[in-house]
């Protein structure tokens, strides 16, 4: 990706003069995001049901929209579903402390519609253009995962739009099937056109401890210890992830949300978040308004904004403060795939082309260390995040199973013992998300070596550890290694209910061959 350096400086001064009086958003200061009301809501489902009236029996249906944030491969065959009107938060009860969100809301925007209220979303997945209906159908987390669990734990109900082309209603209660097995679904299934979701109350700042580990045994022991406790030398802890930068250099960050007031940092300029955690030894404090830290990975997309030059203090003096955000970049990775802009580079200077290696894998805290040790001898990628995850409450709202998801073929590799069975992680475990987003040399494992090669390699590791990854980007299992680890024969009886007439891809086809 570092290749992608000069297109980035190239871009700036086409780009800079249409966004410069932008509005910068900051702290409890959100944009104003009006509720669209039900009325509206109910308009945009009847275009999004007629759009698929218009599309032949027997064709294959898709959403269209132009953005993305999954980095495999997307077939662009068949006719797009109409879902114009479905990208905003339908209604926010504060009493209840519930909203109805439609499925193409973004974060960004629920965020902001849920703070006039003095509340947020469970999980907040860490970049503003997610969607809650793909973070739902798909994977998300954030540092309250650990006492929240995944975004999908939060929803209390569901409208999705199935195969049959009809607005199918679900809950713990009513097609509980459906309800459970839509989560890492990935559009297989059908699309959530209505989610109705529980909030909490949303502290105005949230006081920071960067503690420093020297080792990866240390923070692997705290990690567990206080994503279980809830509390760290006498503190709160009501937000936990972390980063590591090295065998001998890792970081947890706690944070505990607070009214007091008193001065804050800004991470949406010059200054750098995750540079910020570095330090020499100890415990290093910090503190940010609430809607800052809820985006503090977005400025800088983490840490992959320096590939696009973006962290070089003279750039970055000109680098419009709008355009420093997630979707900006996302833009300049979608010019490189249309015109191979990094490889091109590498090529002129000699070097071999790149692999990819963007990747979300799930290992328990038991195994965390072992799977650092090896990725860290196995590569030079630098940094790595660190979420842990422990599912809520597995009886919480789960009252029955759903006839589909209780048969004993359904059960056959073990997955209807998880509530989630499309992505079976152990309830009361606590489950370490690592998250790593850069290349490598294509002969890093040799001149001979079959494409995607050290993706293959995390895939093997990770499954020796008894994990998963996350199937937003490049995946290369076998059919029979894809069924062990996501569901058993559990999709297949989900789609033969919802979808009999295969409109939408597989669960298989789509993550892993790109239809």
């Amino acid at each position: 990706m570092s290749a992608l350096h000069g297109l980035a400086n190239r871009v700036l001064n086409t780009v800079a003069p249409l966004t410069h009086n932008l509005p910068i958003g900051r702290g409890l200061e959100a944009r104003q995001v009006p509720p669209k009301g039900w009325y509206e809501h109910w308009r945009a489902v009847a275009a999004l049901r007629e759009s698929f009236r218009r599309i032949p029996p027997g064709h294959r249906v898709r959403l269209a929209k132009k953005t993305s944030n999954l980095f495999r491969g997307r077939s662009t065959a068949g006719a797009g579903l109409d879902v114009s009107g479905l990208d905003g938060v339908i209604a926010v009860d504060p009493v209840e402390r519930t909203a109805d969100v439609q499925g193409m809301c973004t974060y960004e925007d629920l965020v902001d519609c849920t703070l006039a209220h003095g509340l947020l979303p469970l999980v907040v997945p860490q970049l503003k253009t997610i969607t809650l209906g793909g973070a739902v159908t798909g994977m998300g987390v954030e540092s309250t995962s650990f006492r929240n669990g995944l975004p999908h734990e939060s929803v209390l109900e569901m409208d999705i739009l199935t195969g049959t082309g009809e607005i199918v209603t679900c809950s713990p209660e009513l097609n509980a099937d459906l309800f459970r097995g839509f989560p890492n679904s990935y559009g297989s299934l059908g699309y959530a056109v209505r989610l109705k979701i529980s909030l909490e109350p949303a502290p105005e700042f949230v006081e920071l401890r960067h503690v420093r580990f020297d080792d990866l045994d240390s923070l692997s022991r705290v990690l567990d210890q206080v994503a279980v406790d809830r509390e760290y030398a006498g503190e709160e802890v009501d937000y936990l992830d972390g980063v590591a930068f090295s065998p001998e250099e890792s970081y947890l960050v706690m944070g505990r949300g607070t009214a007091e007031p008193g001065p804050a940092s800004d991470y949406t300029g010059e200054t750098i978040y995750y540079r910020s955690i570095q330090h020499p030894a100890g415990i290093l404090r910090d503190r940010l308004a609430i809607r800052d830290y809820i985006w503090r990975w977005d400025t800088d997309w983490f840490w992959c904004s320096r590939a696009f030059g973006a962290q070089n203090p003279e750039i970055r003096r000109l680098w419009p403060r709008a355009l420093l955000r997630s979707s900006f970049y996302w833009r300049i990775i979608g010019w490189d795939r249309r015109f191979d802009i990094a490889d091109r580079i590498e090529a002129r200077k000699g070097r071999p082309a790149r692999e990819r290696v963007v990747q979300d894998v799930e290992v328990t805290s038991s195994r965390l260390v072992e799977f650092l040790e090896w990725f860290f001898s196995s590569c030079e990628i630098e940094p790595l995040w660190l979420c842990p995850i422990r599912l809520r409450d597995s009886d919480t709202g789960l009252t029955r199973r759903g006839e589909l998801l209780t048969t004993a073929d359904s059960l056959a590799d073990g997955a209807g013992e998880h509530p989630w069975p499309l992505y079976p992680l152990t309830a009361g475990v606590t489950w370490v998300n690592i998250g790593f987003w850069s290349s490598v040399p294509v002969d890093l494992l040799g001149p001979d070596a079959p494409e995607g090669a050290f993706n293959r390699a995390i895939e093997h590791r990770i499954a020796e550890l008894g994990g998963h990854k996350s199937l937003y980007s490049e995946a290369f299992y076998t059919p029979e290694d894809f069924r062990k680890l996501y569901g058993g024969r559990i999709p297949e009886r989900l789609k033969e209910h919802w979808d009999p007439g295969g409109r939408f891809p597989g669960l298989y086809e789509k993550t892993v061959k790109g239809a």
